[in-house]
């Protein structure tokens, strides 16, 4: 078994140069790399934070709307039995920002960059609260009607805007579906580290990866997965409205509670954020660029700004306008980065764990392990007699983190495959080899005590790929959200029909309006 692992490990060895060049272009190139500050940037960062820089202006600041409007969109009873609530599309979207890439990632970004990183990082979501805002409402546009359900996203509306060629939406599809399911495995991972970090907290002791406790996780989360999967988005939903607000809830009160137990620190805090993000401290490379790029890349990929994964959930919500699912997923990326990636930013700078030292131990020694410096943190300031408790609730959240992930990845690939074939077999055969193939994959990895870390870079070669396949489609596509978001400021959120912006979709037509009209007034009689 180990000998299969390690061919497969070897398969994927040229995919971590790749990744990296891709990521890091043209920095790579020492004539770029000389250029002060600019230097420090990869062209994705650049494109990235640029259009939503361009997206912020052109949309007059959309992301500045009234909060509370949006939850009430949000809270709002489902106009019809089609599709998902509001609220069930923004926990599935939250399922997917919200994950181990909240805490590993952040303090990896502190870790590098320095506390500056964690200004920088907001920067770059306010902007990036544009660039979802397109995308969401893009997906709505785009979305398509499949029985009781609604499908769509980037395939769906990267077809309509490129040609309307079918070659064009199988092509993103195939991508993404790849992109998704090859995410499992590294999440599947990241439950273990969590479950088994509890386990061993619990025993006092470290227990061996061919243990029975992790032959017994294994089972647990197999069973868990195949069984959410395998009864389709609705399942799926209903589990992430019940997970997510109790892993937020849970990691926003106790991150709180070490907050308010250190509230001296907080001064230390804002102070190591602002100076370090304009005089970052040598230890971190002394230039603004190094904690201004990690900062802009760690937080983009952390409430996923851009990529067009977050699409998938947009695209299956019932709303009234396709604009409020713009500004529901805009949200999504305010809460991910300015709350819970802050709650992490808190712990990790005020703990000082990343000035040098964990204990005695060498600070290179305990860096390369994320989740290492961040329990270290926690553990670093609370009292030692709730020091193991803390811990524990803390790895509980990074299971959750983990375990939603990996649920919005295989149901994202699901939607993404319905532009394919939407045959009962096709879906199925998607829910078989994400939940009974990926996820046994990821977790056989882990009893053999492997990391593969060539198979596990293909995650971030994706992440770059859609990203440069997703911005040019919504540049291309930018002047129908633009004509939409004017018809709902115009009309504020009146009925919407797209050919007065333009365009015929399949779903927002004068027929549909009509339809819609006769339901609601026949559940008023009803009622």
């Amino acid at each position: 078994m180990e000998s299969l692992f390690q061919t497969v490990n070897a398969l994927f060895a040229f995919i971590a140069p790749v990744s990296d060049f891709l990521w890091d272009f043209p920095t790579n190139f020492k004539a770029y790399s000389q250029i002060p500050v600019l230097g420090q940037f990869s062209f994705a960062i650049l494109l990235l934070v640029g259009v939503g820089i361009h997206f912020t202006i052109r949309t007059r600041f959309i992301q500045t709307m009234n909060v509370g409007k949006i939850v009430r969109i949000m809270l709002r009873r489902q106009p019809s039995k089609t599709g998902v609530s509001a609220l069930a599309s923004f926990m599935l979207g939250l399922a997917m920002r919200a994950g181990p890439g909240n805490i590993v990632g952040i303090t990896g970004a502190i870790s590098v960059g320095g506390p500056g990183a964690l200004f920088w990082m907001w920067v770059a979501a306010f902007f990036g609260m544009a660039t979802a805002f397109m995308e969401s409402t893009l997906a709505q546009l785009f979305k398509e009607k499949k029985h009781d359900e609604f499908v769509g996203g980037l395939p769906f509306y990267g077809r309509r805007i490129l040609g309307d060629k079918r070659i064009v939406g199988t092509f993103l599809s195939i991508v993404f579906i790849v992109y998704a399911l090859f995410n499992v495995p590294p999440q599947t991972f990241n439950v273990f580290t969590a479950i088994g970090t509890i386990a061993d907290t619990v025993a006092g002791t470290h227990l061996a990866r061919q243990s029975t406790v992790y032959y017994v996780i294994a089972v647990a989360l197999i069973a868990a997965c195949a069984f959410i999967i395998m009864g389709g988005i609705r399942r799926v939903t209903a589990y992430t409205d019940v997970l997510v607000p109790i892993k937020a809830t849970l990691f926003c009160v106790m991150s709180l509670v070490i907050i308010l137990i250190n509230l001296p620190l907080i001064p230390y805090f804002f102070h190591e954020v602002i100076v370090g993000a304009f005089a970052p401290h040598a230890l971190f490379g002394g230039a603004i660029g190094t904690a201004l790029a990690q900062g802009v890349k760690r937080g983009l990929m952390s409430n996923e700004a851009g990529q067009g994964t977050i699409t998938m959930a947009a695209a299956i919500a019932d709303n009234d306008h396709p604009c409020e699912q713009g500004f529901v997923q805009s949200l999504g990326v305010f809460f991910d980065t300015m709350v819970i990636c802050t709650m992490t930013g808190f712990i990790v700078v005020m703990a000082h764990v990343w000035t040098g030292t964990v204990d005695g131990q060498a600070w290179e020694s305990v860096r390369a392990s994320k989740i290492t410096v961040y329990l270290a943190s926690v553990e670093t300031l609370v009292p030692v007699s709730v020091a193991q408790v803390i811990k524990i609730v803390m790895c509980v959240c990074y299971g959750l983190f983990a375990f939603t992930t990996l649920l919005g990845m295989i149901s994202f690939a699901e939607i993404s495959a319905n532009f394919i074939s939407r045959s009962r077999g096709f879906i199925m055969g998607i829910r078989v080899v994400g939940s009974l193939v990926f996820v046994p994959f990821g977790a056989l990895t882990v009893l053999a005590g492997l990391e593969l870390p060539n198979l596990w870079a293909l995650s971030d070669l994706m992440n770059i790929v859609m990203v440069l396949l997703n911005v040019p489609i919504l540049l291309i596509g930018q002047r129908l959200v633009y004509r939409a978001l004017a018809h709902y400021r115009s009309t504020r959120g009146g009925p919407f029909v797209s050919e007065r912006i333009g365009v015929r979709t399949e779903y927002w037509t004068a027929v549909r309006g009509v339809a819609t009209h006769k339901e609601e007034v026949r559940e008023r009689v009803e009622s």
